[in-house]
């Protein structure tokens, strides 16, 4: 058992700064979505962290949400070709599920360690 203290960190500002939930430290994840097996700096093991499908899942409805209201709002309101609703939503629905998603995961990851999730046993 570790016998250092570590307070408790937002669940917010770590999964912002993709960061170990125990000290805020080391970095959370060791390439883009590849969960480290260990925190660099306190030795927090994450070889039991499972965020699942969770952070997809909220990402595709928040990501779906803003890509398809605005489109319905550019179109009601400036009516631009096909094209240019192709070219804008077909890059944006591309690229923020990619910048969500791993602040996302890590702040489920942060969450799963606040409140000490486990895996349901019999």
């Amino acid at each position: 058992m570790d016998e250092r203290y570590f307070p408790q960190q937002s669940s917010l500002s770590v999964g912002l700064r993709r960061r170990c939930p125990r000290c805020a430290q080391g970095r959370l994840y060791q390439s883009y979505l590849k969960v480290a097996e260990q925190c660099e700096s306190c030795g927090l093991n994450f070889s039991e962290v499972d965020s699942g499908d969770g952070p997809a899942v909220f990402i595709i409805l928040i990501a779906g949400f803003l890509i398809v209201g605005g489109a319905l709002i550019v179109e009601v309101n400036y009516q631009p070709a096909y094209w240019v609703h192709a070219v804008l939503w077909g890059s944006l629905g591309i690229l923020l599920p990619l910048m969500l998603l791993p602040p996302f995961k890590a702040w489920l990851i942060a969450q799963q360690f606040k409140h000490k999730a486990r895996e349901g046993r019999f």
